[in-house]
């Protein structure tokens, strides 16, 4: 999902003014998709989860990412509270587009670390509002993407694209995706269910810059059929800090942080 990234780094490429029209919609989600991120990451990330009645549940996860020659891996550690403490997930993006992503969940209370099935890339990670497949890099060359119009959002020019997966199956009829001029970044994103429904708003709510990279440190994905949201929000975040290989594999899931 590397159109917005969600709760992973993001950082941008400045360069020359480039202009929608001497763009199509997948050179822009090209650029998108391949803006650097330095070689790792680490973090805090608190997701907090609201429910339509106003009650919020908190979850307290490090984060640990590494660009790897042929992608970029990612593995998650939950801190608390203790119904979720000891939890790990991490999924490893391919920059082949003929790769989907590889995504593991371990769950203590099991011992097990189970393996997401494509079948399972919808459903909910861990009762938020974001679903697998939108915690993953997904490529490009996955959708067909369209340039809509160009429209001032915050007060920034972005390029508007409408993406429609190449796959019928898919859980997304579409998703529409505000980029930002010259940046590159995703400032906000649409969803639409099956039925082309809008079903979630994902938008970027604060970034900040760490050795010349920029990270979008909140961001919140909003469900608008439950009327309920997710916040993803990073902090004390290291790059470049060179994170060993070996940190991502099932046993260091197990292991734990």
């Amino acid at each position: 999902m590397k159109t917005i990234k969600s709760i992973l780094p993001m950082s941008i490429l400045l360069s020359g003014m480039i202009f929608a029209q001497d763009l199509s919609g997948l050179d822009v989600i090209q650029k998108v998709y391949d803006r650097p991120t330095g070689n790792d990451m680490t973090g805090n990330l608190i997701m907090t989860i609201e429910n339509s009645r106003g009650n919020q549940r908190v979850r307290k996860i490090k984060q640990f990412v590494k660009t790897v020659k042929n992608g970029e891996k990612k593995i998650m550690y939950f801190l608390s509270p203790a119904d979720v403490k000891n939890t790990s997930f991490m999924t490893w993006s391919y920059d082949d587009a003929s790769k989907s992503d590889d995504q593991w969940i371990y769950l203590p209370a099991l011992k097990k670390v189970k393996r997401i099935s494509s079948d399972s890339k919808g459903d909910y990670f861990m009762g938020s509002d974001f679903t697998y497949d939108d915690l993953g890099d997904r490529h490009p060359m996955d959708d067909t993407h369209t340039i809509l119009r160009e429209e001032v959002l915050e007060g920034k020019e972005t390029i508007v694209i409408e993406s429609v997966s190449k796959d019928e199956e898919y859980m997304y009829a579409r998703t529409v995706t505000w980029v930002i001029k010259d940046s590159w970044i995703g400032l906000k994103k649409e969803f639409y269910d099956e039925d082309d429904e809008l079903l979630k708003i994902l938008t970027v709510e604060n970034q900040q810059s760490f050795k010349d990279v920029i990270i979008l440190t909140k961001v919140k994905m909003k469900n608008v059929q439950r009327n309920q949201f997710t916040i993803m929000e990073f902090s004390d975040v290291q790059i470049d800090t060179g994170i060993p290989s070996n940190k991502f594999t099932e046993r260091m899931m197990k292991r734990g942080i």
